[in-house]
């Protein structure tokens, strides 16, 4: 009978083990930011740059062979 007792004591301490430790981590968590709170990326200035200089390549290569007079 006693090693249920034990066994249900030792469960119970596990169990708020686990909890302390959950609590502290979330009160160290507490000062950092979020992953979606960072700032966003300008990414249809980078895509406007980047098709810009594509669009200026394909210029460049096509007219390379063009004979020069």
């Amino acid at each position: 009978m006693t090693d249920k007792t034990d066994a249900a004591e030792e469960i119970a301490n596990e169990i708020t083990a686990t909890a302390r430790q959950a609590r502290e981590v979330a009160e160290r968590a507490e000062g950092t930011p979020k992953p979606g709170d960072a700032r966003k990326w300008p990414l249809a200035k980078i895509g406007i740059g980047i098709g810009s200089a594509a669009l200026a390549a394909a210029v460049i290569y096509a007219a390379r062979h063009r004979k020069k007079d």
